[in-house]
C-alpha cells in the first residue's frame, strides 16, 4: 500500500500499539514511537533526557493548565529563552514525524501525529479503543499491580494523553470527530483491526 501514511492514537491497554507494529510489519513498513524522541534530539542538539523529563511533568500535570500551546510549525533558534520549552520541544519532534513522511509509507504511534499531518491527503488516522476490562486484563499481563492500582495507572496513563493531545491541538483527543477509523480491539482483536485498516485504505484510495 504505497505512500499511506497511518497514525495511531490508543488507549493505555487497548493494544493499539501492536496493531500498529502488525500493520507496520506486514506491510513491510518502519513504525515510529519514541525513537521520534531520540531523533529529534539529534537534530536539534537538545539531550534526549530533556524530552522525557518534560513527558514526565505532563504526566504529573505540572504543565498542563487552561492555556493551550497548539503546535503550528514554527521552531525556535538556540538563541532564544524558550528554545528547550515544552512547546520548542514538541514542534521538534512534529519536525522529525513530518520529515519522516517525507520519506514514504510508514506507522506513527501517538506524539499527536495525526495533527502534525492532518493537512496531508494521504495520511490515515486510527484511534484504538476497548472496554476498561479488557484494557484492565491486558495491562495485568504486562504489569504487576493490584486490581485498584492497576485501574488507577489506567486512568492516569490516559488522562496524560487525553491532556497531551488537548496541550498541543485544541482538540479532545478520545473525539471520534479527530479520526478517519475508530475500532474497538476487544471486539475485534488484534489482526481483524489491522485487516480493518487495510480494507479502509483500500475502500478510500483504491490500494490493493
Amino acid at each position: 500500500m504505497k505512500d499511506i501514511i497511518v497514525t495511531i492514537a490508543r488507549q493505555y491497554g487497548s493494544g493499539g500499539k501492536t496493531v500498529g507494529q502488525m500493520y507496520a510489519k506486514k506491510n513491510g513498513i518502519p513504525c515510529h514511537e519514541r525513537d521520534i524522541l531520540r531523533i529529534a534530539s539529534d537534530e536539534s542538539g537538545i539531550n534526549e533526557a530533556l524530552f522525557a523529563q518534560v513527558d514526565e511533568k505532563l504526566v504529573n500535570g505540572s504543565l498542563f493548565g487552561i492555556s493551550k500551546k497548539i503546535y503550528k510549525g514554527e521552531l525556535l533558534p538556540p538563541s532564544s529563552d524558550e528554545f528547550t520549552s515544552p512547546q520548542n520541544l514538541f514542534n521538534y519532534q512534529a519536525k522529525v514525524i513530518r520529515e519522516l513522511a517525507d520519506q514514504g509509507p510508514r506507522v506513527f504511534i501517538g506524539r499527536c501525529a495525526d495533527f502534525v499531518l492532518a493537512d496531508r491527503p494521504n495520511v490515515v488516522s486510527v484511534f484504538v479503543h476497548a472496554d476498561p476490562e479488557y484494557c484492565l486484563a491486558r495491562a495485568h499481563e504486562r504489569n504487576s499491580m493490584s486490581t485498584a492500582d492497576m485501574e488507577k495507572f489506567i486512568a492516569k496513563t490516559d488522562k496524560f494523553r487525553g491532556d497531551f493531545y488537548r496541550y498541543y491541538t485544541g482538540k479532545e483527543w478520545n473525539d471520534a470527530r479527530n479520526y478517519d477509523l475508530c475500532l474497538n480491539s476487544g471486539k475485534l482483536g488484534f489482526e481483524k483491526c489491522v485487516e480493518a485498516i487495510e480494507a479502509y485504505i483500500k475502500v478510500r484510495f483504491g490500494e490493493s
